[in-house]
């Protein structure tokens, strides 16, 4: 898979968990809002290149 490809799914992938957030309760909403930040916080972290 070439890297526009990947990025493509990564963006689905986002678009869909968006989505499921966005059709929760919104006490559930926050929540959920709140561990899709901490998993990409560490993605980011975790990327090679990335400014410390």
């Amino acid at each position: 898979m070439d890297e526009s490809s990947a990025h493509d799914d990564e963006t689905g992938d986002l678009l869909s968990t968006l989505e499921v957030i966005e059709a929760q309760p919104l006490a559930t909403r926050a929540e959920a809002y709140d561990a899709l930040h901490d998993t990409l916080a560490r993605r980011l972290e975790a990327t090679p290149g990335a400014p410390a």
